[in-house]
């Protein structure tokens, strides 16, 4: 089963509590395909650590340009974004804020938002159970759990980015490499939000109007057997295939995700066009999606359906309206069978900025 094919990282406290949408944070966009042409990488266990060598950009930057949708005298305006980003930027596109004043509506991201059918102070009776979930059942540590060459890896890049938590130890696999993932970025001038969004709310609350969401919504009617059903989920292979790809990335890919970064800040569209599919991303959502939690509560099929509330809303849009404004994920939008392929199938004129 295809994962989703982007998620925003928005989990509040209880819309998955813990585990599915948790991995949305890592780069923004989720591909399940390889890239053409693209052997898979063999690592072994014991190979050195590679420091980060590539130097992020700093300052005011533009970003790329937007592409065009046509359909007759109506257009589409589409900002690809980027996840993570260099920390130091500060993003300022004039192309952007000009469309932004005359648009007649702004589409949100495409992807899930999964929400928990629950009210305020019954979320805060259930946060605690949510937290004992995110620990490994029956108190297993993650040397209990990991082969002896996994958890040397392990050990060397929680001692490099995290030091002497032990709390850690106790986390399911996905959890503890997600968390040690974001404090690696953030060592290596990255993060994933906070450049691009605010920039565009600034000129919305200016403007007096909202995004219109194109997210899929689910509801987990059923949230303390949800999160009673998680703690009891035993560890799988895909388990082990995110915890093991996600060290991948961190020890040795850092400097393309800098160089990433780096080319969406200054807006070398080509250089995007051309980067890597993310295979760590598809493992990780593949670890949440192929479950039996999951396939119970009807979370499947997600990137289809994805798909299609996207290009339900932006039919809408164009049909309707003048100008439009939406952001999408640059890997989603420039990958073979992506949004724009997508909007091309359509008949819709595709202009590239």
């Amino acid at each position: 089963m295809a994962p989703a094919a982007s998620i925003p990282g928005e989990c509040g406290m209880l819309r998955l509590c813990v585990g599915a949408l948790l991995w949305v944070a890592l780069s923004g966009s989720a591909s399940a395909q390889q890239a053409p042409g693209q052997s898979p990488v063999v690592r072994e266990a014991d190979a050195p650590i590679i420091d980060m060598d590539t130097v992020v950009v700093s300052g005011v930057q533009p970003g790329p340009g937007l592409w065009r949708v046509r359909q007759g005298e109506h257009v589409l305006y589409i900002l690809g974004t980027q996840s993570p980003l260099p920390k130091n930027i500060t993003w300022r596109s004039d192309e952007v804020a000009q469309v932004l004043q005359v648009a007649d509506q702004v589409l949100g991201s495409p992807g899930v938002r999964v929400d928990a059918d629950i009210g305020f102070f019954r979320g805060m009776l259930l946060l605690p159970s949510a937290l004992k979930a995110a620990r490994n059942p029956d108190g297993a540590t993650l040397q209990d759990l990991l082969s002896g060459a996994d958890y040397a890896r392990w050990s060397a890049l929680k001692q490099r980015y995290l030091g002497r938590d032990k709390g850690i130890e106790k986390k399911r696999p996905l959890i503890a490499a997600f968390q040690l993932y974001q404090e690696a970025a953030s060592r290596s001038g990255l993060k994933s939000n906070g450049v691009i969004e605010p920039v565009i709310d600034a000129v919305l609350k200016r403007r007096g109007i909202k995004r219109t969401p194109t997210t899929l919504k689910l509801t987990i009617a059923d949230p303390r057997a949800a999160i009673a059903d998680f703690r009891k989920e035993p560890m799988k292979p895909q388990d082990l295939e995110c915890f093991r790809k996600t060290l991948d990335r961190i020890e040795y890919d850092m400097p393309r995700m800098a160089e990433r970064a780096n080319a969406w800040a200054v807006g070398d569209v080509d250089a995007l066009r051309s980067g890597a599919v993310d295979e760590q991303q598809f493992a990780c959502l593949a670890a949440w999606f192929d479950t039996d939690l999951a396939r119970k509560r009807g979370l499947t099929d997600i990137d289809a359906r994805v798909r299609a509330k996207w290009m339900e809303a932006v039919g809408t849009a164009l049909d309707t309206h003048a100008v439009t404004f939406a952001t999408v994920p640059v890997d989603e939008l420039l990958k073979p069978g992506g949004y724009l392929a997508l909007l091309e199938a359509r008949g819709y004129l595709i202009e590239s900025p």
